[in-house]
């Protein structure tokens, strides 16, 4: 007994410090037990109804085994104990206090289920979204506007936001921690044709935010930095973006710099309605929060992804694959002004939509 008691005082200080480090795991932006819309709060709720019926089923089954090795601990002289083999009220109290425990467990669960697996893609006062997942980031298409962006889905307070996710490469999976749980986006045909092995989901965002988005489904090199963001504006400035994203846009007024990104950059992207739109719509990449998803534009730069948003695309332009290794964008060949003229270009196409 002394000998096992002196293995556990060694082992109790590596159980406390694997405990520290486990706590300091995750954000909480990415995180479930941080629910901000009624899809992920009814999850959520889910998840403490079923950890609750779990400890206390612990606490029991603990406190009756603690009981039994203190009460009936061998004694000197003990006799074998009275056997309760084939004790029938014994049986139905073991066999039925857990059926119960399923029972509350399973109604609200098989509900919950059911009701979060409504589709509201023909709904016409959801958002339609068609979320298409590629190494390393997502489309967002939205069917009623005609509007392609990526790597932020903006979406207005207070309604359902309808999604139908694919993949157009390998398989991925689709989550917004915060909002709602997550849905697989299969590789399969266009959706268009109406025959993509497609998953629905939806979810709301009742307050206005950010909230960020992962895949959850390990797809590649790069797939720990295939991040998105959630941007929940009120409708007036949801309504101003919409109208914004298909106004037209101006190039460059330098020739060379507009020579440089309609060779270079819109043979594979769009600005407004010029270029093709093969990889990420670029619009509005001066008003995203991120540069290829994992760079984050601020002023005041604290880490080594941080820098503002001229930096982080002069950066992303120079070399995306040091940044996003195994990202399909290709290193191009370019001066330094063109490197310069370009960012500076793209840093300023900003929409300012909410006032």
């Amino acid at each position: 007994m002394m000998k096992r008691w002196n293995v556990g005082k060694r082992l109790l200080p590596l159980f406390a410090g694997m405990m520290l480090l486990l706590s300091a795991c995750g954000r909480a932006d990415l995180s479930t037990l941080n629910p901000q819309g009624p899809v992920a709060e009814e999850q959520f709720d889910l998840m403490k109804l079923a950890i609750s019926i779990m400890i206390i089923v612990v606490i029991i089954v603990f406190a009756i085994s603690l009981y039994v090795i203190v009460r009936f601990r061998r004694r000197p002289g003990d006799k074998i104990p009275v056997q309760v083999e084939g004790n029938h009220k014994l049986e139905i109290i073991w066999t039925v206090i857990p059926l119960i425990l399923l029972v509350i467990l399973g109604v609200p669960t098989v509900n919950s289920v059911f009701g979060l697996a409504k589709d509201y893609s023909k709904d016409p006062e959801a958002i339609q979204v068609e979320v298409t997942s590629h190494q390393f980031w997502w489309e967002f298409y939205y069917p009623q506007y005609d509007i392609h962006t990526a790597q932020e889905l903006v979406i207005p307070t207070g309604k359902k936001i309808a999604v139908t996710a694919v993949s157009g490469d390998v398989l991925h999976s689709f989550w917004i921690p915060s909002l709602a749980g997550k849905i697989d986006t299969n590789p399969g045909t266009a959706v268009a044709s109406g025959t993509a092995n497609a998953n629905k989901m939806f979810f709301e965002a009742p307050k206005a935010g950010v909230y960020l988005g992962k895949c959850a489904e390990l797809c590649g090199p790069s797939h720990a930095l295939m991040d998105f963001k959630v941007k929940a504006v009120d409708e007036a400035s949801f309504d101003r973006w919409t109208a914004a994203q298909k106004a037209p846009v101006a190039l460059p007024s330098d020739p060379a710099i507009k020579d440089s990104l309609v060779k270079n950059c819109l043979s594979c992207h769009a600005i407004g309605d010029q270029g093709v739109l093969v990889y990420p719509n670029l619009t509005d990449i001066g008003s995203r929060l991120t540069v290829g998803g994992i760079l984050v534009n601020t002023d005041e730069a604290k880490y080594d992804n941080e820098g503002t948003t001229y930096e982080n695309l002069k950066r992303w332009i120079e070399d995306p694959q040091a940044v996003k290794p195994g990202t399909l964008m290709p290193k191009v060949e370019l001066s330094e002004q063109e490197i310069d003229g370009i960012a500076k270009y793209l840093s300023e196409l900003k929409i300012d939509y909410e006032k």
